[in-house]
Parts: structure tokens; C-alpha cells; sequence
């Protein structure tokens, strides 16, 4: 995720020709406060964080600091100086959940059993996080409405011994792909795919070169091309300040992975129904349940 950003933003300064930097620190949520005014003290004219617990703290900053514009990622904080980012995260995880079920029961693939039941692992239960879950299992459903998907809820973002725990015993119970939206517990959940010879999928960035093979794709947030156009918007004098930014497929903020490992596999007919079912999401002929705005449906229990 930081990476990412930093790769976006780079590119950004480099286009827009400004200077720019990024700030670090050994306890980014403690020192969250110190470290933004710092920066606003500095002369920083924008100030973008990464980190969420800076949505609070924020907001009194952007107010004693009003010639300084902020932004922040995946929450929604008033100010006419704040820009909110927010990712289409359902919209990537539908097509990553039809992925998945087309897979779920395809014969001579090694790891593939012939039940049609998928898993989820999750952090923690919430809206961001279910925002995922759900429109993975839309997608699913899209392919199979009998489809069996089995949700579980880590209640940690960094145990990846116990997302490793949890993924062998849903492997273990007929689930043959695990899709994370875990962060560190995650990476348990991708050594658990490996070493039982099934398949994950990865979240955020791209995480199939983890365990080339077993990652069956990533549901990508490209965090870098968010952050790259706000920079520039800001070199532009076009800061979207006081409004809520989003980047689904349409703005190529979300998508699945290139596969690079796993394509040889996935048979080319399945890749062509998610192509057409991401023109279709993007066209409005596909509505993908929101769960940040519509709350939670039927379907999920």
C-alpha cells in the first residue's frame, strides 16, 4: 500500500514539477498529529496521508491550517481543504468473486476440488471491510447462485500464523481459493494456499508473485494512480478540496491483478465474461451492492 503510493506520487511530482517527499515514522499512528503539523509547519502546501487513524486528528488540523491542503484515503472527513479518497473496492472484489466461481469447480486444475465452495478471511467485521466481502460474493453468486461461500473474520490485521490457522481449516472443509482482505494476517492465509496446493487471492496490491501459483489473482487498489492525480490536481491549482473522490473501475482505481502466474490456467472464456462484466459495472448495466452506502443485504448473513 505504501509503495504504491509512493511510486503514484513520484510520478506525480516528476509531472507536475514540483518537489515533494515522503515522511516516515516509527509509530505512524501515535505520532500521527505531530507528524502532519510538522509538515504544515514546514510549508508543506499538501499533505497526503496513508494512514487512517489520521482522519480525526485531520480535520483540526485542516482548520488551523487552512492555506494547507490535506488528503486522506478510504474514509469521508469534512473540510474545505480535505480531500476524501475513496476505491470501488466492491466493484473489484465482484469480479475477482466471478473469477473465483468459475474456478471453483473446473476439472484437471490441480488444487480444485469439485465442491463449489470459496472462503473469505477477513480482519475484522465493519463496513470497509464487508464492502469487499460482499462484492466478492455477489460476483460469485453472479456465476453460481448455489454457490457456498464461507466467511470468517480474523479479528486482526497482523497474525499471519493465525490467517495461516484459519485458511488450512477452511481449506479443510472444501474450500479450494481463500480471497484475504487481511493485510499482515493475510499473508498467512497465502503460505496456508501454498502449502496445501490450493489458492488465495491477494488484496491491495499484488501479491501474486507471493507464491507464484497458488495466488489465483489480486483485487488491486491502484492507491499509486489516486494518488498521482491529486497531486497534480493540486500543481494545477484544481485541488478537489471539501469533496469526496472516487476510484473504481471506471478510473482505473481498482481491478484484478495480470495473472502472470496463474493465466495458463484460467481458461480464456472465463477472463472474457469478467472483461465483459467490468464494461458492464462501468456502463451502470451492473450494479455491485455498496455496503458503505447501502448497508448489508439479504444474501449476506
Amino acid at each position: 500500500w505504501n509503495d504504491t503510493a509512493y511510486a503514484g506520487f513520484q510520478a506525480g511530482i516528476a509531472a507536475a514539477g514540483i518537489e515533494g517527499r515522503a515522511i516516515e515514522s516509527n509509530d505512524v499512528v501515535a505520532q500521527g498529529e505531530e507528524i502532519m503539523r510538522r509538515a504544515a509547519d514546514a510549508g508543506f502546501g499538501l499533505v497526503l496521508s496513508l494512514e487512517y487513524s489520521h482522519g480525526e486528528p485531520m480535520v483540526a488540523l485542516a482548520q488551523d491550517y487552512p492555506d494547507t491542503n490535506w488528503v486522506i484515503y478510504n474514509q469521508v472527513r469534512e473540510g474545505a481543504n480535505i480531500a476524501s479518497v475513496l476505491f470501488g473496492e466492491h466493484e473489484g472484489s465482484y469480479l475477482a468473486g466471478m473469477l473465483a466461481a468459475q474456478m471453483t469447480t473446473l476439472e484437471g486444475v490441480e488444487g480444485i476440488n469439485p465442491e463449489a465452495i470459496l472462503g473469505v478471511i477477513a480482519a475484522i467485521r465493519s463496513p470497509g471491510i464487508d464492502k469487499f466481502v460482499v462484492g466478492f460474493m455477489q460476483g460469485a453468486m453472479a456465476i453460481n447462485p448455489d454457490i457456498t461461500v464461507q466467511v470468517s473474520y480474523a479479528d486482526t490485521f497482523g497474525d499471519p500464523t493465525k490467517g495461516e490457522q484459519m485458511a488450512n481449516a477452511m481449506f479443510e472443509s472444501g474450500a479450494d481459493i481463500i480471497y484475504h482482505i487481511a493485510g499482515g494476517t493475510g499473508i498467512g492465509v497465502i503460505a496456508a494456499a501454498e502449502s496445501s496446493g490450493h489458492y488465495a487471492i491477494g488484496v491491495d496490491t499484488d501479491q501474486d508473485g507471493m507464491a507464484p501459483g497458488h495466488v489465483l489473482t489480486s483485487m488491486i487498489k491502484r492507491v499509486d494512480v489516486a494518488t498521482q492525480q491529486l497531486v497534480e490536481a493540486y500543481a494545477a491549482d484544481e485541488f478537489p478540496g471539501g469533496e469526496t473522490v472516487t476510484f473504481g473501475l471506471a478510473e482505473n482505481g481498482v481491478g484484478l491483478s495480470a495473472m502472470e502466474y496463474t493465466r495458463d490456467i484460467i481458461p480464456q472464456d472465463f477472463l472474457d465474461r469478467i472483461e465483459s462484466a467490468r464494461l458492464a459495472i462501468i456502463a451502470g448495466e451492473i450494479d455491485v451492492w455498496d455496503v458503505s452506502e447501502q448497508g448489508y443485504p439479504e444474501f449476506f448473513q
